[in-house]
């Protein structure tokens, strides 16, 4: 047990998401730290201090030749060690829009197949970005970060969001295990693997997938931002509900890291 999880919020150029990030985690109990991905590299040893990695939203690195692709060469190349620790240990890997994009880069997703995943995020159908908020499902995830989720309602932003499966994919097996368990969904919680009309699905992504877990549940990414629904008042229509619910929704995705440890 963990009285106070402590939880390394890694940043890079371009990440923008960082501190709201941070004051997610410390409304639920947790430590946080901001290191520079250059602090990481020059002393890999800071991320032993930690049980949670967090790699927030943004555009790391202005999202050059890809979103995410950056950033997730150097931590290939210069922290790979260090992945597969946090991987193999117990600990906890949130990925959140533009982490989420670094951490399919990676393929930390699918342990043996790092050099070669069977899915990676494309260009949103709608070839732009798209800013809106979306419902959401948790459709039989295995992940730690869903624990007693039904739905939520949250805000995306991005232009590389779309799931694509690689023509050999063992898709079967990836929901079977539950790591396609985050799903968009319509307002009344209807998902399923044939694809909602947009902007149900906002990018057009294979089977509605919204997030995505590795087998033990331990690492989780996904496109929309919970850190910014975690008070009613970030909810766009406060003003007008009347029945809101004391915390914002994806607060729980927070919670649930933290409680892990307790």
């Amino acid at each position: 047990m963990v009285a106070s999880p402590r939880v390394l919020i890694l940043r890079a150029p371009g990440t923008n998401c960082d501190a709201e990030t941070a004051f997610a985690f410390e409304q639920v109990g947790a430590i946080t730290s901001s290191i520079h991905v250059n602090q990481l590299i020059d002393d890999p040893r800071l991320g032993s201090n930690y049980q949670i990695l967090c790699l927030p939203g943004g555009f790391s690195y202005g999202d050059d030749i890809a979103a995410g692709r950056i950033l997730a060469q150097r931590l290939s190349v210069h922290l790979r060690d260090l992945v597969e620790e946090l991987r193999g240990d117990g600990r906890l890997v949130l990925g959140i829009c533009n982490g989420f994009q670094v951490m399919m880069r990676l393929g930390i997703f699918f342990p043996g197949q790092e050099q070669s995943p069977p899915a990676t995020l494309a260009h949103n159908q709608q070839a732009r970005f798209e800013d809106r908020w979306v419902h959401l499902v948790n459709h039989n995830s295995n992940s730690v970060f869903l624990k007693d989720v039904e739905r939520m309602y949250l805000p995306i932003a991005h232009a590389e969001g779309r799931l694509v499966f690689c023509p050999d994919a063992d898709i079967a097996s990836l929901q079977s295990d539950g790591q396609l368990g985050l799903r968009y969904c319509d307002p009344t919680g209807l998902s399923g693997d044939a694809p909602l009309p947009f902007p149900g699905n906002p990018n057009g992504a294979a089977l509605n997938v919204a997030g995505i877990s590795d087998p033990s549940g331990r690492i989780f990414g996904l496109m929309p931002h919970p850190e910014r629904y975690i008070d009613p008042t970030q909810h766009p229509f406060w003003t007008r509900e009347k029945s809101l619910p004391e915390h914002g929704q994806g607060r729980k995705v927070f919670e649930n890291a933290v409680n892990f440890f307790h």
